[in-house]
């Protein structure tokens, strides 16, 4: 039988791929932006705790709005804030530095009600049959965004003066941000049912042998390399090249692979695929790191790109899915999806704070490079250990 996937899991898509553009113009160089005003790693790991703060505790309170009233509300809110969160860069300009704790908790917060919004809804547009799929579409269109976006204003940055080039490109960030509103009121209204339990997480985390502990700890697991990794490994490129458009080159290079091995693993990737698939895919997201010991060069991060871009379709898609499969497996737990998101988002912002703790305790210590360097191989060997928790898990699911 062949898997499809529906219109309103074709638009939340497109919506999902707006997002994912403006993101990718702006997002990739803003710590770039923020670092040329003040070369400072711990002023770039305070923006990052302060949004991921916002992030979860804007999942845990919005979880009530999204489960009793309107979650289209809570998607559209949650892009017209990001739009708002660049408005606000743009105003500040090179001041922006001075004004980290507030802008990292608006961004938070926007993207914490996005996120809420669109995991609900991705929930409710597909099924464990094409889930893989939609992930697979999820990531091709992040990696297609990915080449066109930080390669286009790399270029633009690079060829104008001063932060014209930055100014310019935060601008067409908000106006896509604006037109994936418009594009969010043809998403049907959501039935809303039940009542938001405000303490499911610790309930389901507190109860004895719940499937949800060994989930939440590889969730944890990879949340401590992603809070890290989202900003360093650009900050890296850009330090070992001094050039925006070097930057955008190697999300082009990067991102292009991954489009072709995202695409490959919406097509092939299967759920009795899912804890072999995971642990090549930990494993390799570690090995590709080891020549950065070494040397710290365009090259050398450009194999690290390059590694992490085929292997993290293999760890990354049997970890949404799973999560999202286990919301399925009962009437009870597709009724509790709101607290479940919300426990699955707490769970990776608990990693994400984790590693960022590291982070900060080691830069504040020494700015040496090598200190940076065994602080990525360390955290890049998180993806293993929660294949370790997950994989009696996904086993299962595959029998």
């Amino acid at each position: 039988m062949k898997i499809t996937l529906g219109k309103q899991s074709i638009l939340l898509l497109g919506v999902n791929g707006l997002f994912a553009l403006a993101g990718a113009l702006s997002g990739t160089f803003l710590n770039v932006f923020l670092w040329k005003s003040r070369p400072d790693y711990a002023m770039l790991g305070w923006f990052t705790i302060s949004q991921q703060l916002a992030i979860g505790v804007t999942f845990w309170l919005a979880g009530k709005w999204v489960k009793e009233h309107n979650k289209m509300s809570a998607l559209r809110l949650g892009i017209a804030l990001t739009g708002i969160f660049y408005m606000l860069v743009l105003w500040t300009g090179t001041r922006a530095v001075d004004w980290i704790w507030p802008l990292g908790l608006l961004l938070g917060c926007a993207l914490g009600l996005f996120w809420l919004a669109f995991n609900v809804v991705y929930f409710e547009v597909t099924d464990r049959e094409n889930r893989d799929l939609f992930n697979g579409w999820v990531g091709l269109l992040g990696s297609m965004t990915g080449i066109i976006g930080p390669w286009f204003s790399g270029l633009l940055i690079t060829r104008m003066t001063a932060n014209t080039g930055y100014r310019l490109i935060f601008t067409v960030s908000l106006v896509i941000y604006i037109i994936a509103v418009f594009f969010s009121f043809f998403l049907k209204k959501r039935k809303v049912s039940g009542t938001y339990r405000w303490s499911e997480p610790i309930h389901q985390l507190s109860t004895p042998n719940s499937p949800w502990r060994p989930l939440a700890m590889g969730l944890f697991a990879q949340g401590a390399r992603e809070g890290v990794f989202a900003f360093l490994i650009a900050l890296l490129v850009y330090l070992a090249t001094t050039q925006e458009y070097k930057l955008g080159q190697f999300s082009l290079v990067t991102s292009a692979v991954a489009l072709t091995s995202y695409w490959a693993a919406g097509k092939w990737f299967k759920p009795h695929y899912r804890s072999k698939g995971m642990l090549t895919g930990s494993v390799l997201l570690l090995l590709v790191l080891l020549p950065l010991l070494w040397k710290v060069s365009y090259g050398t991060l450009l194999f690290m790109g390059i590694g992490s871009a085929i292997a993290m379709p293999l760890y990354i898609l049997p970890m949404i899915s799973a999560g999202f499969d286990m919301m399925g497996t009962s009437g009870e737990n597709v009724e509790k999806r709101v607290e479940l998101v919300v426990l699955r988002e707490l769970c990776l912002m608990s990693g994400r704070l984790f590693g960022l703790a590291i982070f900060m305790i080691a830069v504040v210590n020494s700015h040496a490079q090598q200190v940076i360097i065994w602080l990525i191989i360390t955290l890049g060997a998180f993806p293993l250990l929660g294949w370790i928790f997950m994989r009696k898990q996904l086993n299962k699911a595959a029998s």
